[in-house]
């Protein structure tokens, strides 16, 4: 034992003579993704500089440290290096030599150090910054650590679904899958068997794989987790569980899943030691109340991933706000920067191809714009592949959607919020935002698909203008700038003879779809309107008649009006009908919606003596807004913004 002690220190000694020289080259040496298929075993310092290559995460790709603080002292960041603090080869070797990542990003140095010592951690980290393998590697050691032999790879034939030993939960099925994706990657030379457990998928086949292939690492929402736990025949349990990892849990409280998180953590074992890392992009009051329940109070770190001078995505990204006169406006107008956009990335060799998500508040606006992106391609009208992922689509259509996006070079991605967080799409150049979301966060988590890795992009604001009140407030402090440079935006149909251009073509467009769709498109958009409810009548019925060419608007059933507060506002009521009533009526799709979780999170945050750990944490955190006014948890921040121009 005193001879292991004498190499461990030996080894230590050797990383951080190996770090600082590597310290002390970073300036010279840029990123490069040319590179070596492996790296060598030794921590000792690389034979030649000049073959010294930089490799980080997918997500992280070309991230790179600004300043020599970001490493502190003794620091490691280079993956290689962590063998010698204990981490597993095998767990190693998949990163380096399979995955082809050498160094760490500032994030996973931040994150992965205090991890690996086993305290439980709460990490503010913004999305894109490498922190999916931040807290994966550190809940596979843990669980190697705690049992050496799922090391090796005769592991997995032992493997049982009543014994997992590592959760990750995340708050989108996307997400989930995208996560349990790059695990599998990470236990490739091991015998960690992962498994998914995702809503919207059978249950019953699920458990028949898991049950069939075993699991040692459950990656699952919230939801679908709770379900399997309290099942008392789906013979999924966790006694011996070493980490839990609650990835994006700002979101998973926005959409409302505190009452199963709460129910989880009563199904996992109380007298069993284990890790929790609890991830964040934002660190609201009902985040600090998640951690007080989830970790242990005394042996936590909280982990500050987003530097006091880091410009957030959502200050430094140009933003343009276009205010459409009417909903008859909005597609013409976005088809008409959607083709002036890909007509100048073609013409301008030095601009990245176009590659744009478009956000809408309900489902049936993602339906309907899904289908007619498809029209427009058809027709020849437009040569970019279109993608839509709404919650109506079954897991496998998601999936597929999602990543043909993900692998495209240019495209449009029509979507609700369910791909706002978390969700790695590269080279995103365009976040449009059709109609103002019902957050602030949704805003800033929707731009936050562009600009990643310090890349340039933009975001485009498409405002109604019975929601342009509203917007200011939501929005207020943002960078956001009017932009007037659309023609489709200010026309008038009740003062043309003539159809524009482009509405001309969305109106042929409409008249091929079903009329159902198109219903459900008109009765969805009341849900998120709380104000002007009766101008929104009026435009939509306008929108009706003169963009769609119907004799008249959709009709809707005597209740559907009673229950909205409408009936004498000129909708076209006939009892014991309605073209289609969508559940977007309900304020939004499970993940577009309106479900907040300072609502449902439980009571204000009790302010507590200073020696209170999570006060501390809540003070550290960074908060959304100019920082002279920043409002509680962020929900608003500051003034201007929003030139009075609109």
């Amino acid at each position: 034992m005193f001879r292991t002690g004498i190499r461990r220190c030996g080894a230590l000694a050797r990383v951080a003579t190996s770090s600082t020289k590597l310290l002390s080259a970073r300036a010279a040496f840029p990123a490069s993704f040319s590179g070596a298929a492996s790296v060598s075993r030794s921590v000792a310092p690389l034979k030649s500089f000049a073959q010294f290559n930089r490799l980080y995460s997918a997500d992280a790709a070309v991230a790179e440290e600004k300043t020599p603080e970001n490493a502190a002292v003794g620091e490691i960041t280079a993956f290689r290096d962590l063998e010698a603090i204990g981490v597993h080869r095998n767990l190693l070797d998949a990163i380096t030599q399979d995955m082809r990542y050498e160094s760490m990003t500032p994030v996973q140095a931040k994150t992965i150090n205090p991890a690996l010592k086993g305290t439980d951690i709460v990490a503010q980290a913004k999305t894109g910054t490498g922190k999916t393998i931040a807290f994966l590697l550190p809940l596979l050691q843990r669980m190697i650590e705690e049992d050496p032999t799922l090391a090796t790879r005769k592991a997995a034939r032992s493997a049982r679904s009543d014994d997992i030993r590592g959760i990750v939960l995340s708050p989108t099925r996307e997400l989930a899958e995208q996560i349990a994706t790059e695990a599998k990657r990470l236990c490739r030379r091991t015998g960690l068997v992962v498994q998914s457990a995702v809503g919207g998928t059978q249950k019953s086949a699920m458990l028949r794989q898991t049950q069939r292939q075993g699991c040692h690492l459950l990656v699952a929402t919230p939801g679908r987790l709770n379900d399997l736990l309290e099942d008392p025949n789906s013979g999924i349990d966790a006694p011996k569980l070493a980490a839990l990892v609650l990835d994006e849990a700002d979101r998973m409280l926005d959409v409302g899943f505190e009452k199963e998180l709460n129910a989880i953590q009563s199904y996992l074992p109380k007298d069993k030691v284990r890790q929790t890392m609890l991830v964040s992009a934002t660190i609201p009051d009902n985040v600090i109340q998640l951690a007080r329940k989830m970790v242990r109070p005394h042996d936590f770190e909280f982990v500050q991933t987003i530097p006091e001078h880091d410009t957030l995505t959502h200050d430094r990204i140009p933003q343009h706000v276009v205010t459409v006169s009417s909903w008859a406006n909005v597609f013409p107008s976005l088809f008409e920067l959607v083709d002036r956009e890909v007509a100048a990335a073609k013409e301008d060799p030095s601009l990245p191809p176009f590659k744009a998500i478009v956000y809408f508040n309900t489902t049936s606006m993602v339906e309907l714009a899904g289908e007619l992106g498809y029209q427009r391609r058809q027709s020849g009208q437009l040569r970019i592949p279109t993608f839509a992922i709404q919650s109506q689509l079954s897991q496998f259509q998601r999936t597929k959607a999602a990543d043909m996006f993900r692998n495209s070079r240019t495209g449009i991605l029509f979507s609700s919020d369910v791909t706002a967080r978390g969700m790695d799409f590269p080279n995103v150049t365009h976040v449009i935002q059709v109609d103002a979301p019902r957050e602030r966060e949704s805003y800033i988590h929707r731009l936050g698909r562009t600009g990643r890795q310090d890349k340039g992009g933009e975001g485009w604001l498409f405002v109604p203008p019975m929601s342009a009140n509203s917007a200011r407030k939501l929005l207020r402090g943002l960078p956001l700038k009017p932009n007037k440079t659309l023609e489709s935006a200010e026309v008038d149909l009740n003062a043309v003879e003539e159809l524009p251009a482009y509405h001309e073509e969305t109106k042929n467009l409409i008249q091929a779809l079903p009329r159902k769709l198109m219903a459900g498109a008109y009765t969805s958009l009341f849900g998120g309107q709380l104000t002007d409810r009766e101008q929104l009548v009026e435009d939509l019925n306008d929108w009706a008649v003169k963009g769609w060419g119907w004799p008249e608007p959709p009709a809707v059933s005597h209740s559907w009006a009673r229950n909205q507060g409408l009936l004498n506002a000129g909708l076209n009521i006939q009892d014991g009908h309605s073209e289609r009533m969508h559940r977007d009526e309900r304020r939004g799709d499970r993940f577009g919606g309106d479900r907040r979780g300072d609502r449902r999170g439980g009571g204000r945050f009790e302010r507590r003596a200073s020696q209170d750990p999570f006060a501390e944490m809540g003070r550290r955190a960074r908060r959304d807004g100019p920082p002279q006014q920043r409002s509680r948890g962020g929900r608003r921040g500051g003034s201007g913004g929003f030139e009075s121009s609109w």
